[in-house]
This record gives structure tokens, C-alpha cells and sequence, in this order.
């Protein structure tokens, strides 16, 4: 056979040498050494503008929205459940049960806990000193309430007027008492009521007046009303001071050219256009007064006067804690919770049959 000349190309399936592979160090020398191509910006714009874009439906699109409120309100609802909603459900259950004792109560098994129904309810709502209880927290309300919320109609009148210098130290001064804690402020009164280390009795003595007894009796209602109004003054002042500073100044300015003065504006026009705020303050006081425990509790060490049940809450932490049946103190704070929720319920409905009787007009 003839062999092909020098450089001629050989045959397409002619057999041939065994191609050698290249090593792994040249391959990377090549790879090394190749020019990189990177597309121009025109070229990459082109690509962006002829890749095909997706948009979600309409239906998906409608889906989102919807959903999006229920997944900000999640956290909010999950607190609501946890600290909110299964405590009052396992106060309903408790209230149902009670504990069943057999024989001497010693032993494993002795004491179990069965279902009692409305037994619990029965007692509660047939308790003597709950309704004593409630009695003189309506006492205390008939005083605090009415005390407070006038002061703090008076002080957000007084604040808003024209006239009145330094507004924001007068302000500050009478909200400030709002800040200190509940257990302090009743603390700090209730040395000022006793006689031995108060600075008003030793005054009395200086001047030779008789001094009161404020921890027993009928002033100790005064007093513990005392620590309430200063308190809570400041909250209820900010509330209708805030709604006041948000009405048009211009109804007061036509009020002024008649020739009305500051006392016509502030009972004509500035109350009636604050309604909804004293309403709101209205609530707010009442839920606190039946809510009182503060100030009792911390009272109760420093005089006699004072029983262990003095409040309905009272009433429920000395069941619960001091007489260990915490079945029939859950029953007396749904009875509790049910009377405060009908009576706010009933006041809200009365306001507002109200308000729509005077729009009407």
C-alpha cells in the first residue's frame, strides 16, 4: 500500500492513531488562557425584554390581598388566645368542678375532682360578704367617679382656655401622679393617715383641732377614695384635653364674635362636642372602681377596719389563696366579669340611644 503524502487529510472513518487525551494541567492552561466572553449591554437588555414575564393572576392577586390583614393580625390573635382567651376558659371550667374529699382526705386518691355544675355559682351568688362586698364598693364608686371625673373636666377646661400659663408644667403636674404605682400611692396615703407619723395630724395637734380617724369607719371611704381621684385624675384630664385640643377652632371663634363668653363656650359648646370622651372616662372609672385591690390590700396592714373581703377581688384572692377553694373563687370572678360586662353593656347602649336621640333632634 501507498502511504498518504505529508499534511493530506485522511479518510473520514479511516482507521487512525488513538487520540491522545490531554492532561488535567494542560486543560487547565487552556481554560486558563481561552478569552472570556461577556455579552455587551445592549445584547443583555435584549435578552431581558424577549424573556417572557410572568405576572400572577388576577384571582392570586386577589388572594394576597385578602390574606394579608389576616397574616398581620396573627401575632396579636395568638397572644389574644394564650393570655387572654384559654385563662377565662379554664376559669369556666374550674368554676364547674370541685373537689370531692372521701373519708379522712389523707392518702392517694382521697381528694378528686368532680363535676359540681351551677353549685358553685349558687353559693357564690347567695354569699354574704360578696354582696357586702359589692355594697361598699358601690359606695366607693359614689364617691370616686363622680369626684374624678368632674376634676378632670375642670382641669381640661382650665388647660385649654386661652388665658392659662404654663400649660405643659400644669399638664405634666397633674398627670404625673397617673405614673406612680398603684401599691406606692396607697402606701405613701395610708402613713399619711395614720396618726403617729403624719405631718397633717401633728399640724392639728399645733393648732389644737381634733384629729380625724381616717382608717376606720365611714372616712376610711373618704380616704381610700382620695388615693383613687389622685391618681386617676390625670388619665381621665389627658383624655378630654386631647379630644378638646382636637376641635375646630373656628366654632369658638364665630361663639366669641356673639358675643359668648368662656364659661358659655365651655358649657355650651366645649362639653357637648366632648360627650363621647366623658363617656369613654365613664366606662374606664366604673371598670376601675369594681376592680379595686390596690388599695384595700395594701391599707389593710396599717388598721383593723379593713376585712379581708372588703372587695369583691379581695373577696376572690382570699377564697382562692387564703381559704384554698379556687373552684368557688372562679365562680365568683365570672360572676364578677359577667356583672361588669352587662353593666358597661347597658350604660354603652344607654349612651348611644342617647347620642342618636340628640343627632335626631
Amino acid at each position: 500500500m501507498t502511504q498518504p503524502a505529508a499534511g493530506a487529510r485522511r479518510a473520514y472513518g479511516a482507521k487512525t492513531a488513538p487520540y491522545a487525551h490531554p492532561s488535567p494541567t494542560t486543560t487547565l492552561r487552556r481554560a486558563r488562557s481561552a478569552p472570556s466572553f461577556s455579552p455587551s449591554p445592549t445584547t443583555t437588555l435584549k435578552r431581558a425584554r424577549s424573556a417572557p414575564s410572568f405576572s400572577p393572576s388576577p384571582t392570586t392577586t386577589l388572594k394576597r390581598a385578602r390574606s394579608a390583614p389576616y397574616f398581620f393580625l396573627l401575632p396579636a390573635a395568638l397572644l389574644f388566645v394564650l393570655f387572654f382567651a384559654l385563662p377565662i376558659g379554664y376559669a369556666l371550667w374550674l368554676s364547674l368542678h370541685k373537689i370531692e374529699v372521701k373519708g379522712l382526705g389523707l392518702g392517694k386518691g382521697a381528694r378528686s375532682e368532680v363535676w359540681a355544675g351551677l353549685e358553685n355559682y349558687t353559693a357564690a351568688l347567695t354569699d354574704f360578704e360578696l354582696g357586702h362586698s359589692a355594697l361598699r364598693i358601690l359606695g366607693y364608686g359614689a364617691i370616686v367617679v363622680p369626684v374624678m371625673l368632674g376634676l378632670a373636666l375642670l382641669f381640661a377646661l382650665l388647660l385649654d382656655s386661652e388665658r392659662v400659663r404654663a400649660r405643659s408644667f400644669s399638664r405634666l403636674a397633674i398627670f404625673l401622679p397617673y405614673a406612680v404605682p398603684g401599691v406606692i400611692a396607697a402606701l405613701m396615703w395610708g402613713f399619711l393617715y395614720l396618726p403617729d407619723v403624719s405631718p397633717f395630724h401633728y399640724l392639728l395637734d399645733a393648732l389644737g383641732m381634733p384629729r380625724p380617724d381616717l382608717m376606720d369607719g365611714g372616712p376610711l371611704y373618704l380616704a381610700m377614695a382620695n388615693i383613687a381621684v389622685w391618681g386617676g385624675t390625670g388619665f381621665n384630664m389627658i383624655v378630654i384635653y386631647t379630644s378638646l385640643r382636637s376641635l375646630p377652632t373656628e366654632v369658638f371663634e364665630a361663639a366669641k364674635l356673639d358675643g359668648c363668653s368662656e364659661l358659655q363656650i365651655a358649657l355650651r359648646i366645649k362639653i357637648p362636642m366632648v360627650a363621647p370622651s366623658l363617656v369613654l372616662t365613664f366606662f374606664f372609672s366604673i371598670i376601675a372602681t369594681l376592680q379595686v385591690f390596690n388599695e384595700p390590700t395594701t391599707l389593710r396592714p396599717l388598721t383593723n377596719g379593713i376585712p379581708t373581703t372588703w372587695s369583691p377581688l379581695m373577696k376572690v384572692y382570699n377564697d382562692a389563696f387564703t381559704g384554698g377553694n379556687i373552684h368557688a373563687a372562679s365562680a365568683t370572678a365570672v360572676v364578677l366579669a359577667a356583672a361588669t360586662f352587662l353593666l358597661s353593656f347597658g350604660l354603652l347602649r344607654a349612651s348611644d340611644r342617647r347620642t342618636k336621640q340628640g343627632a335626631t333632634r
